[in-house]
């Protein structure tokens, strides 16, 4: 055991986040964290990281552990050289360095200095540390970053490439524990495969706060946080699945009991309370009473308790008998509801062609003499590198769809698009023209902007199909949602004019697992055309539909 982690009690206000969550890691254990958005996962990171002293509990390490951690935001840091950055975040580089640089000049015979000097020349030696420059190169070489941006400084990439350096800074920091939040949203196929070559390998013990199921599927345990514990699961995503249905399956079992045993003391309260008024013997009448009381007493008890989160992958679900099935569907967890076209709508009318098309920047091509057509009803995936053209390829499709210019040029072919049709566009990131305004305001705006006529009503609407409290959420800052609100954010304003085509990049950033199925069953049931990017192994087999490849080095390969 490395670290056991007991905490009471951590609230937010008048909210209480969690209680009583404890768990306890061991070494090279690979960990799964998951849970709804907002349960408190990125919280629990700060708790282990030290950020976040404000809780009742206690968290012990082992003696002389490492701990090294991923961050979420890099501000204050853009002017740092990457790899500056990257070795001065590894545990005890910076400190042995000086020593080593400058103990030579000065040490002379020192015995003190020279004692240090030798300890820090083995520990230097022992960390792995002679080779680490070389070593980071070549990773963020693997993670698709150029000489030149490895030379330069962190203001200089973008976010994806951000969090490439976040890893790569934890992969070599030959720590006993890693805690890594998000790592693979925002990179390709290569990339998440040396990221999973990695966690598949390493010695260090990992705790990964992630919904990817292709991540999940690697891991030794998943420690789920629900209605404010934690829930351990051993085994990878396939047996989380199927210890959860089982679980879940004996919940919702002792839950109709419970619901069952209230309706009978409800009664039991009436009938006790009428006996006792009929009655005229004092005797009689103390008896009832204490017999009131027993059943108000456990009554209370029973009401009290908040009704748990019942969650079952769609297919543990065609596993049930009818009469579990009906239940679970009864008792589940809200979730979000996607609203999308219906069979009504179905046609085959052909959307969209690209034929031949070659784009680039500066009189180079990204990829060239690619086509390919979509028809109402249709998905195409487009796949390739980061950087090999995708979204650019997207954004000359939206600028043709709106009559717009685009920072691309086009060195051939053409692209054509039924006119009048609309078109859902879910981005990676989210315009910034929002990240100002309240959700009620965001809406309301993305809204208009799909020539939609909104109101109070309809926006309450959203807010609740999209698991907001349509009473208090409203009023938050675009800026302030956490990813998974963000993301849901961005379904609204995609769905919201009900659209002919859907473009989607990588939808399942951010959405926990519940709601990345949600979403893929309104995905499959949709009549539209979608045309897609994602990295998503599970996600790509659920939506389906031919790939077509983009890149110079697999030229308009349609699968």
């Amino acid at each position: 055991m490395i670290a056991s982690i007991s905490v009471t009690e951590k609230s937010f206000g008048d909210k209480i986040l969690y209680r009583n969550l404890s768990f306890q890691l061991r070494a090279h254990e690979k960990v799964g964290l998951i849970g709804r958005n907002g349960s408190g996962k990125t919280t629990l990171f700060h708790i282990l990281t030290g950020e976040d002293k404000d809780y009742a509990g206690e968290i012990e390490f082992k003696k002389n552990l490492i701990v090294i951690n991923s961050r979420q935001e890099l501000h204050g840091y853009e002017q740092l050289p990457v790899l500056a950055y990257i070795l001065d975040d590894l545990p005890e580089y910076a400190k042995l360095k000086h020593i080593l640089d400058t103990y030579p000049e000065t040490m002379g015979s020192n015995m003190k200095k020279l004692h240090e000097y030798s300890e820090a020349l083995e520990r230097f030696n022992v960390l792995g540390y002679f080779m680490v420059e070389e070593e980071i190169v070549r990773s963020l070489l693997a993670y698709q970053l150029n000489q030149e941006q490895i030379n330069g400084t962190l203001g200089n990439l973008s976010g994806g490439q951000k969090r490439f350096i976040e890893l790569v800074k934890v992969q070599h920091a030959r720590a006993d524990l890693a805690l890594i939040d998000e790592p693979t949203n925002h990179m390709d196929y290569a990339a998440k495969e040396v990221f999973l070559d990695w966690f598949n390998t390493t010695k260090d013990a990992v705790v990964v706060i992630t919904h990817d199921r292709d991540v999940l599927r690697a891991v030794d345990l998943v420690v789920e946080i629900r209605d404010g514990q934690v829930f351990n699961f051993p085994g990878n995503y396939d047996d989380y699945l199927r210890i959860n249905a089982n679980k879940v399956v004996s919940a919702v079992n002792e839950y109709e009991i419970t619901q069952r045993r209230i309706s009978n003391l409800k009664e039991e309260v009436i009938r006790f309370r009428r006996l006792k008024e009929r009655s005229r013997d004092p005797g009689t009448i103390q008896r009832f009473k204490s017999l009131q009381t027993k059943a108000e007493t456990e009554l209370n008890v029973l009401q009290g308790k908040d009704k748990p989160s019942f969650w079952i992958d769609r297919e543990s679900v065609t596993g049930l008998n009818t009469k579990m099935s009906s239940a679970y569907q009864e008792h589940k967890s809200r979730n979000i509801k996607v609203r999308t076209r219906s069979q009504d709508t179905k046609s085959d009318r052909l959307l969209m062609e690209v034929s031949n098309i070659s784009l680039g920047y500066g009189g180079q091509p990204l990829f060239k003499d690619v086509s390919f057509s979509l028809r109402e009803g249709e998905r195409l995936r487009l796949h390739g590198r980061n950087g090999a053209g995708k979204s650019t390829l997207v954004k000359a499709i939206l600028a043709k769809a709106t009559d717009s210019k685009t920072a691309s040029e086009q060195y051939g072919g053409h692209i054509a698009i039924e006119p009048a049709i609309s078109i859902g566009v879910y981005e990676q990131e989210i315009d910034s023209k929002y990240l100002d305004m309240s959700l009620h305001d965001a809406i309301e705006q993305a809204c208009r902007d799909s020539g939609l006529i909104i109101n109070e009503q309809k926006i309450k609407q959203f807010l609740g199909d999209y698991l907001f409290n349509p009473a208090t959420d409203g009023e938050m800052p675009i800026s302030r949602l956490s990813g998974g609100q963000k993301a849901r954010f961005q379904l609204i304003q995609m769905l919201a004019n009900d659209p002919h085509m859907l473009i989607l990049d990588e939808p399942t950033n951010h959405l926990d697992l519940p709601s990345i199925e949600e979403l893929e069953d309104a995905l499959r049931q949709y009549h539209g055309a979608i045309l897609y990017i994602s990295h998503d192994s599970y996600f790509v087999r659920n939506l389906g539909g031919e790939t077509v490849q983009i890149g110079l080095s697999g030229i308009a390969n349609t699968q």
